[in-house]
């Protein structure tokens, strides 16, 4: 379950089981379901071929009994082209007709001019009017309440509780002017590369942030994506509010690579202790927080450096050592 809910942390992969949903949502329940297309007063013209036959033989003895040149020739014209060849073929005994008949029939629609379409007609006694709204207004409204309650629900969660000073805060590329300071900062490690980082990102998290999960965007230089990273919280311990977190991870997916690298950060309580730090483990590789201390997480065309800024622990009933009350973490990613 924790892979799950892991899974779909991730904002791309939240972005396409929603994709996913909506589509499940729009075509089979709404648009085959609750709200499929319903063709009504269709034109002769769209029916099969062998069906445009019957009605024409059905118009060709309407008239044969009632000689009303006027609706047998309003009626056909639905047909289109397709009523002329039909009346042009016509041989004796086709549609029941004698030739007589079928003469009769043919001076009749050559003779008799009917009501264009779109003229105004009387209404016929038993004409009802027909009200209601269309199915795409529908659809519509149905969208923009979906949207409206997304946002709200996003703005609930992502924003109202966030608390005051944990929002990430952004490190904007290394400008030429200071490559050769960022080059001797990160010099003093061994896993450390001499180029500047394509990005640079810090993250904070703060007792009581019982929703902390930071991810970012990596994007080159010109502007192409190259992946995501981001910390979140991995593993709690004790009861009650706020959550006590013992262990953080932080996380590097490659855009170029099938499998999202992962690694605990466990507090020296969690490290010592061997059953929770096995269980950490299927999450990624456990690493112990120390501070100032870094831990380098590599893809197949990226590589990340997150390195502990500043951890400081909670004081209180449960071992000392085994509450975060503040740790910051700065991730630095350079492309190989």
């Amino acid at each position: 379950m924790e892979k799950i809910q892991e899974f779909i942390k991730r904002p791309l992969i939240a972005a396409a089981l929603g994709f996913v949903l909506g589509l499940i949502i729009g075509l089979p329940i709404l648009g085959w379901g609750l709200m499929p297309v319903q063709w009504k007063d269709a034109d002769p013209s769209y029916l099969r071929a062998d069906i445009k036959s019957d009605y024409f033989c059905m118009v060709a003895d309407s008239f044969a009994r009632n000689g009303d040149a006027v609706v047998a020739k309003s009626r056909l014209e639905g047909l289109g082209s397709y009523s002329e060849a039909k009346l042009n073929s016509l041989l004796p005994n086709d549609c029941g007709l004698t030739s007589e008949e079928i003469n009769t029939f043919k001076t009749a629609l050559g003779a008799v001019t009917a009501p264009l379409p779109g003229a105004d007609v009387a209404p016929q006694p038993g004409d009802k009017e027909k009200s209601g709204a269309s199915p795409f207004l529908l659809v519509g409204l149905f969208c923009l309440v979906t949207v409206v309650i997304g946002g709200a629900l996003a703005y609930l969660f992502l924003v109202k509780n966030k608390k005051p000073g944990t929002s990430p805060t952004r490190v904007q590329p290394v400008s030429p002017t200071t490559e050769v300071s960022q080059q001797d900062q990160y010099a003093t490690d061994e896993t450390s590369v001499s180029e500047p980082p394509v990005a640079q990102f810090m993250s904070t998290y703060v007792a009581g942030d019982d929703l902390y999960d930071d991810s970012f965007s990596i994007d080159s230089p010109s502007g192409e994506f190259l992946g995501e990273c981001g910390v979140s919280i991995s593993e709690i311990i004790g009861v009650g509010d706020p959550k006590k977190v013992t262990a953080i991870e932080t996380w590097l997916f490659d855009k170029n690579d099938i499998e999202t690298v992962t690694k605990v950060l466990m507090s020296q309580h969690a490290y010592d202790d061997p059953a929770l730090s096995q269980r950490l483990a299927s999450k990624g590789e456990p690493v112990l927080i120390q501070p100032g201390g870094r831990v380098v997480l590599e893809s197949e065309t990226l590589q990340m450096e997150a390195r502990v800024v500043d951890i400081i622990y909670a004081q209180g009933a449960l071992p000392e050592g085994s509450v975060i009350d503040r740790i910051t973490i700065e991730l630095a990613i350079w492309q190989k």
